[in-house]
């Protein structure tokens, strides 16, 4: 096998995600033939070298794949542990007697709540994660007040949610109205740290709920709070096609 990063080959044995692998390396918990690996642009062979994380020598290929979709809860940490001891992923799934070894792809804010993806295929969490792919995410948002056209036209082109920081053009759709406030169904193929927030915050209506309800095409389905299961064979080749990894 020919040299890879080390990154890609950490994702692909099921270890982390690419990100998280980058994270391992530049804490140095990842060796190379007993020397510490942590420059990002080092490469190995999978095949050759001995290449070690936290200690436990690397076998790629020789994990399977575990592929789960949850109805995350609000008040729950996107994470597998929280020094603060709040309530973790990692709880959801020992509540429903899943033993397997997964991460959650990307981040759902503590206080939303809706669709997780969780998997060891670092490879394919990668994808997920990659603004190049435009995998797109939908999401119910609550925000307060009434929104005018003109308010969602703005945020349909996109904001300026921060210096230097624009948000892709989006789309916005309402879907109801109450008394106070109004709720949307917004697509993003794009993945910001609180972008949801930060583009109703900029055009004066603060968000007052999110729920995310599907990624590509999967969603929550019949799904109740705090459930998990397994994908079916069909929704992840449906999800491989969407990611180009056929």
């Amino acid at each position: 096998m020919a040299l890879e990063r080390l990154q890609k080959i950490i994702a692909r044995a099921g270890i982390a995600s690419r990100r998280r692998a980058e994270q391992l390396m530049l804490e140095g918990r990842v060796t190379v033939n007993g020397k510490v690996a942590n420059k990002l642009g080092m490469r190995a062979d999978a095949e050759v070298d001995h290449i070690k994380v936290n200690g436990k020598l690397l076998h790629p290929g020789s994990v399977p794949k575990h592929y789960f979709v949850a109805f995350k809860p609000q008040r729950m940490i996107t994470s597998l542990a929280d020094p603060e001891g709040r309530s973790t992923v990692a709880d959801m799934l020992r509540a429903q007697k899943i033993r397997i070894r997964v991460f959650p792809v990307g981040r759902l804010d503590w206080d939303a709540d809706g669709l997780l993806l969780l998997t060891n295929d670092g490879e394919l969490a990668n994808r997920v994660m990659h603004p190049r792919t435009h995998l797109p995410k939908i999401y119910w948002v609550k925000v307060k007040g009434h929104p005018s056209e003109q308010v969602l036209e703005r945020l349909r082109k996109g904001v300026k949610i921060e210096k230097g920081v624009q948000t892709l053009p989006t789309k916005v759709i309402r879907e109801r109205v109450t008394e106070g406030n109004t709720v949307f169904k917004v697509v993003l193929i794009e993945g910001r740290h609180h972008q949801l927030k930060k583009m109703f915050e900029r055009v004066g209506h603060p968000v007052r709920a999110i729920r995310r309800i599907a990624i590509g095409s999967l969603s929550l389905g019949q799904l109740h709070k705090g459930e998990v299961r397994r994908l079916a064979p069909a929704e992840l080749a449906r999800l491989k096609k969407e990611l180009g990894m056929e």
